[in-house]
């Protein structure tokens, strides 16, 4: 068994519901293998800012319901200079830092691969984003909870467009990639889903959106009618999207766009679990040797996934429901 003696964590990037649940797991399973535990706050900028602490175990206590992340997120230009990586890599050698997680999406990743050409010591990714868009791993630490989020105030949004019989768009995170989208708008019964995996769309491809409509007005009548969005997926963005479909149908047509609030609150269970499991496993495959490798899970199952690949691709969501969706006749 490789002898750390002190590892340190960050996160980085956005903040995803269950990184507590990871830092927890880190710290516990770091502690009972007489490992000291180092929390570099605010992501990277912490090494650059000399700004961490020692965590020990009440400072894990009672987080893992706690959305955010207690180490604190940011994003780090300083790391992205000629000289960035290699100071960073100085800090974690000057604080005899052996080893280091960290929790975060493919740009965090990208940022410990260039840490890593300086550092002498090992590095392993837990994949924290809400976004799902790494590859390696079935799920990422926060997507679960941010579906259920979606699909709360997707649900909420139903009621109101039955009231008014309105149609409304609504605008769900994601970056580049449709996994919010697709699953948020399936388990809402969603009308329509618009996202990149789909097709581009543009202002000229707007009756491949408004053909659908017109159809359900000729079965159902005047009724409410829900499109949910995958953000950057319409030039302008969805708002856009929705004064062009008011103007080419004659109905008033709103967005909602979500945004932020898809980061935000308590971790459900399958975040909180899937965040204890990676934690812990990256500690242990630390332990093992691992270097430059994500811990991920697949088919229930924790891996290891090689670093320099999470971002290798666009990450495929899943091809049934994919056919599924198209097959009944929405966008």
């Amino acid at each position: 068994m490789n002898r750390i003696k002190r590892l340190a964590v960050l996160t980085s990037g956005g903040d995803a519901p269950g990184m507590n649940a990871a830092i927890r797991a880190i710290q516990l399973t770091a502690a009972a293998c007489n490992v000291e535990v180092i929390g570099f706050k605010h992501g990277y900028n912490g090494l650059f800012e000399q700004e961490y602490k020692t965590l020990l175990g009440h400072h894990v206590q009672n987080i893992i319901q706690r959305g955010g992340t207690i180490l604190k997120s940011a994003r780090c230009p300083a790391l992205q200079t000629p000289d960035g990586p290699a100071q960073a890599a100085a800090t974690l050698h000057q604080l005899d830092i052996d080893a280091l997680i960290v929790i975060g999406g493919d740009g965090s990743f990208r940022g410990a691969l260039e840490i890593a050409k300086h550092y002498q010591g090992q590095i392993i990714g837990v994949p924290g984003t809400i976004d799902n868009d790494v590859d390696g791993t079935d799920n990422t630490i926060g997507y679960a909870t941010a579906i259920d989020t979606a699909l709360d105030a997707i649900d909420k949004i139903r009621d109101t467009a039955d009231a008014f019989e309105r149609i409304f768009l609504v605008e769900l995170m994601g970056r580049h990639s449709g996994y919010i989208t697709l699953s948020a708008g399936i388990a809402a019964g969603a009308e329509q889903i618009i996202c990149p995996e789909f097709g581009s769309l543009s202002p000229d491809d707007l009756r491949s959106v408004i053909t659908p409509i017109q159809h359900a007005q000729l079965l159902l009548g005047k009724s409410s009618y829900i499109i949910v969005v995958a953000e950057n997926s319409y030039p302008g963005g969805t708002t856009a999207l929705a004064e062009a479909l008011s103007h080419a149908i004659g109905i008033e047509c709103r967005a909602c766009i979500l945004g932020h609030i898809q980061r935000g609150g308590s971790p459900v269970g399958a975040d909180r679990i899937l965040g204890t499991k990676l934690g812990a496993f990256a500690v242990e495959q630390l332990l093992q040797g691992a270097h430059l490798q994500m811990a991920g899970e697949i088919n229930g199952e924790a891996v290891l996934y090689p670093l320099s690949k999470t971002g290798e691709r666009q990450k495929a969501i899943d091809p049934f429901l994919v056919r599924w969706q198209q097959q009944v006749g929405s966008y």
